[in-house]
C-alpha cells in the first residue's frame, strides 16, 4: 500500500470558478472504466504548461506545445483539456499525431470552440495506436457530466498504475479576495525528471499575467514534480498545466516582487508539492518515503544532482526496502553524482538525526543499531552537508520492493 497517504476526501477539494470537469468511459483498456476526462475552461483564462524532455515525447505532448505556442502568439485562449488513460499515444508517428488532432477537433465541435483551443493528454501503454474513435464517442457523455465539483472523480479517472487518487486544495487571501487553488495528478512508476510519468493539473481563480503564470509554473515544477524520482525512467508523456481563470476578483498580479505574487506562488507550490510527494508515496509497491536534503552546495544544480544520485540508486533503494543500514551505498552515490572537485573529507551524512559519516568516513561514534532504528521507519530523511557553498535542494524518493517488479512485469496484462 502507499506510504502514509490519507484517503482522498472529495469534500475537501474546492471548486475553482471558471473550471468545469466531466468524466466518461471510452473503454480504452477496460470496459466501463472511467478513462476520459474533459476540462472546460472559461474564456479569458490564462494557461501555462511544462512537458517532458524525453526526445520520444508523445503526440499529445507535441500537439500541446504547438497549440500553446499559437495561444501565446495570437492571444486566442485555451478553452479545454481532454485527457485519456489506458494508451499513451507515444511512439505512434504521424498516425498518432493525426489521432490526437482528431480528438481535439471533435472536442472543439462539442464545445463550440476551435481545435487549437483544446489541449490533449494521454497516458498508458506506449507503442500502441490510440483508439481515437472510442474517445470521440465518449465526449458527449463527458460534456453532459460537466460540474465544478468533479475534481475527485477526475483524480481517479486519470490514474494508470496508481493505487490511490491524488488531489489537493488550498485557499489564500490576495488583495482582500479569497483565492482558491485545486490540483490533481497521476503517477506511480516511470518517475524521474524531467518530468515524471505524470500528468498534473492545477487551477486557480486568481488573476495573474501570462508571463508570471509561466514563471510561477516553472518554479513550482522545479521544486515539486522535478524533485522526485522513483525509478530513474523519464516518461514520454509528462505534462504539468497551470490554469488561472481570473475570476477571484483580485487585481491582476503583474509584479513578481509583489506580496501577492509571493502568496500565490507559495499556495501553488504547496499544492504541487503535495501532489508530487503523493506520487512518490504511491511509487508502485513503495514501502518507504525518503526525503533527501542536500545543503552546503556550490549551486542548486549540484545539490539536486546529489539528491538524484541517491534517490534513483537501485542499491540504496533496495537497502531501504530491506531496512538494511548498508549506508555506504549512500556515500557511493554521492561520489558518482558528477561533482568533479568534491572534497569528500568535508561531507557530513545523517540518517534522520543520526550522524553516520564525517571527515571522509564513518563517524567513530556511530553504532549500527542507531541506523537500524531509523531504517525500520516508513518515513526517513537522508541529510547531507557538502560544506562547499550556501545552496540547498530537496529530492523525494522511495524504496524498491518486490511489488515494483511485479507491477511493471504485468503492466500490459
Amino acid at each position: 500500500m502507499p506510504v502514509n497517504i490519507a484517503p482522498l476526501d472529495p469534500a475537501a477539494l474546492l471548486p475553482v470558478a471558471g473550471v468545469e470537469i466531466g468524466i466518461a468511459s471510452a473503454g480504452i483498456k477496460k470496459v466501463g472504466r472511467k478513462d476520459t476526462t474533459l476540462f472546460r475552461i472559461a474564456p479569458g483564462s490564462r494557461v501555462a504548461g511544462v512537458f517532458t524532455l524525453n526526445r520520444f515525447c508523445a503526440a499529445p505532448v507535441r500537439l500541446c506545445q504547438e497549440y500553446l505556442q499559437q495561444y501565446l502568439s495570437t492571444g486566442q485562449s485555451i478553452r479545454a483539456l481532454v485527457i485519456n488513460t489506458g494508451n499513451a499515444n507515444a511512439g505512434t508517428g504521424v498516425d498518432g499525431m493525426q489521432r490526437a488532432q482528431a480528438i481535439c477537433a471533435a472536442t472543439a465541435e462539442q464545445l463550440g470552440i476551435e481545435a487549437n483551443q483544446v489541449l490533449p493528454f494521454s497516458t498508458g501503454v506506449i507503442l500502441e495506436p490510440l483508439p481515437a474513435d472510442k474517445i470521440i464517442a465518449a465526449l458527449p457523455a463527458a460534456k453532459a457530466d460537466f460540474s465544478a465539483s468533479n475534481w475527485a472523480q477526475a483524480a481517479s479517472s486519470i490514474m494508470t498504475t496508481d493505487i490511490v487518487p491524488k488531489a489537493s486544495s488550498t485557499q489564500v487571501q490576495i488583495g482582500g479576495k479569497t483565492v482558491t487553488i485545486t490540483g490533481i495528478a497521476k503517477g506511480s512508476g516511470m518517475i524521474h525528471p524531467n518530468m515524471a510519468t505524470m500528468l498534473g493539473y492545477v487551477a486557480t481563480d486568481a488573476a495573474i499575467s501570462q508571463p508570471l503564470l509561466q514563471q510561477m509554473l516553472k518554479y513550482a515544477a522545479d521544486h515539486s514534480f522535478n524533485s522526485i524520482t522513483v525509478d530513474g525512467d523519464t516518461s514520454t508523456n509528462d505534462s504539468f498545466i497551470l490554469i488561472a481563470t481570473g475570476q477571484a476578483g483580485n487585481d491582476e498580479i503583474v509584479d513578481a516582487s509583489s506580496a501577492d505574487y509571493a502568496a500565490l506562488q507559495a499556495a501553488v507550490l504547496q499544492v504541487s508539492q503535495f501532489l508530487a510527494q503523493a506520487i512518490v508515496r504511491d511509487g508502485e509497491g513503495a514501502t518507504k518515503f525518503i526525503t533527501i536534503n542536500v545543503e552546503g552546495g556550490a549551486s542548486y544544480e549540484e545539490c539536486k544532482a546529489v539528491g538524484y544520485a541517491i534517490g534513483r540508486s537501485p542499491l540504496v533503494k533496495t537497502a531501504f526496502f530491506a531496512s538494511d543500514p548498508n549506508l555506504g551505498r549512500i556515500l557511493a552515490a554521492i561520489g558518482y553524482a558528477g561533482i568533479n572537485d568534491l572534497n569528500v573529507d568535508n561531507i557530513e551524512v545523517r540518517l534522520d538525526d543520526v550522524l553516520v559519516a564525517i571527515n571522509g568516513g564513518r563517524n567513530p561514534e556511530y553504532r549500527e543499531e542507531q541506523g537500524q532504528a531509523v531504517m525500520n521507519k516508513a518515513e526517513i530523511a537522508i541529510n547531507i552537508k557538502l560544506n562547499r557553498g550556501e545552496h540547498q535542494a530537496t529530492v523525494w524518493s522511495c524504496d524498491f520492493s518486490y511489488d515494483y517488479v511485479k507491477i511493471n512485469a504485468e503492466y500490459r496484462s
